[in-house]
């Protein structure tokens, strides 16, 4: 006898059964679709990358989570994102595009960290990105809050809020406090302010070397609080005598008063001065959102203005802004805690089952005839009772089930049941589709 092979799959990899699976596709077409209705175009890259390429810009542990390997000659890796990608194939088919250039990409990425709660080796990205040729207007910093509004308010996992903030006015309020070395080192721990608390945040600063009184003051600076006004205001107010962060502050305020302009709700979005962004790319507008009745699952879609996507590729000034959503993530998260659940089992329309193998014939025409009009149809082949036949649609979720016999045959007509009230009746095949989409 054959050794068998015990089935299984790497740890941080996800395999869902259809019923999950349905859901997760309704996701990704959800998302899909809002991409497409504000003119982004969709863009599809390569898995595989030449390593030097794909690593141009890795560094730290990044690097280290890099599938990387040796084909012939060549050194590959699997990408770990999808802005590398889109930053090598911006850099390489400039002559080709059309500027502002509006791309989406959903697809899988790769990281080999340790696998966790929350954390895979594989997962979906859903990332959007406008790319300008030198410079690119404010007014899409003000669309990204309105594309991440329409996806979720779709979605409805409850009421939700977009954080955002200016990465200048960040960098301007450290550099008035002479710590423009440490700047990203700064930001990177206010990143986790959610995460780890203020206590501890208070405590990584005094091990950067951080005076008590600076340290007052950036505690003091991120807990601004109030309406977006109130906030604008307090930052006007502050008179900090630095070009980077009064440039910060006039783009945060244009962009606040172009969100009101997309007639979002107005408790949908907020600046948030703890929003740092820790990829040190990241060079003005920048957000986060996160459900409001479940803190715990963090940030559920994320992104920023950068100065220069292709900076590694080619001396073209290219900026731009772009969100990511990383789907697996957050559908692993939202199934955990209950705010999500397959219920549909199937994606057919009516499942028509033959008496005997005499009636393909007519079968097959009335399936097509159901096809062409929209319809989706599945046709039950195995010969086996009408108990088994029914027993299978019962299983599959189907709400109709068309039963030919030679009697329908010669009548030009179905027995229609209805698999939610349990009716069966007889219908002409011409009244058919009728029927069936009244």
């Amino acid at each position: 006898m054959t050794k068998k092979v015990q089935p299984k799959i790497l740890p941080g990899f996800m395999e869902l059964l259809p019923q999950d699976q349905l859901l997760f596709n309704h996701m990704v077409d959800t998302i899909r679709g809002v991409y497409e209705e504000f003119g982004f175009m969709p863009l599809d890259t390569p898995v595989i990358e030449y390593a030097d390429v794909l690593l141009a810009k890795a560094g730290g542990e990044t690097e280290k989570q890099i599938y990387r390997f040796n084909k012939g000659d060549n050194d590959l890796a699997l990408r770990f994102d999808l802005t590398v990608p889109l930053a090598r194939y911006v850099a390489l088919h400039y002559n080709d595009l059309t500027f502002p250039f509006k791309r989406y990409q959903m697809g899988k990425v790769y990281r080999g960290e340790r696998p966790q709660h929350g954390r895979y080796r594989e997962f979906y990205q859903c990332d959007i990105d406008v790319i300008g040729n030198a410079s690119i207007p404010l007014t899409y910093d003000a669309e990204m809050p309105a594309i991440i509004y329409e996806i979720f308010k779709r979605l409805d996992f409850g009421p939700f809020v977009i954080r955002y903030n200016n990465r200048k006015i960040l960098n301007g309020f450290f550099a008035s406090l002479e710590l423009t070395d440490m700047v990203s080192d700064v930001l990177r721990i206010i990143d986790k302010l959610d995460k780890i608390g203020l206590d501890n945040v208070k405590e990584e600063l005094v091990n950067m070397g951080i005076s008590q009184d600076k340290i007052d003051k950036i505690l003091s600076f991120i807990q601004i609080k109030g309406t977006n006004q109130e906030i604008l205001t307090k930052l006007m107010e502050l008179a900090i005598d630095d070009e980077n962060y009064r440039l910060g502050v006039e783009e945060l305020k244009t962009v606040t008063d172009m969100i009101a302009d997309f007639n979002l709700d107005s408790a949908s979005y907020q600046i948030d001065l703890t929003i740092a962004r820790g990829l040190d790319y990241y060079t003005g507008t920048v957000y986060e959102t996160n459900l409001v009745n479940y803190p715990s699952l963090g940030s559920i879609c994320s992104g920023g203005r950068y100065d220069n996507l292709t900076g590694f590729y080619t001396n073209e000034e290219l900026p731009g802004i772009g969100i990511s959503i990383g789907l697996t993530r957050l559908f692993s998260q939202l199934k955990e805690a209950g705010l999500i659940k397959a219920s549909k089992k199937s994606l057919i329309d009516v499942l028509v089952v033959p008496m005997d193998d005499n009636d393909l014939s007519y079968t097959l025409r009335v399936a097509d005839m159901l096809r062409q009009n929209n319809l989706k149809v599945d046709i039950y082949y195995g010969n086996k009772g009408m108990k088994q036949k029914m027993k299978y649609a019962n299983h599959i979720g189907v709400n109709y089930v068309i039963i030919i016999g030679s009697d329908e045959i010669q009548k030009e007509m179905v027995s229609l049941k209805n698999m939610i009230t349990f009716e069966q009746e007889n219908v002409l095949l011409t009244d058919l589709v009728s029927k069936l989409t009244s």
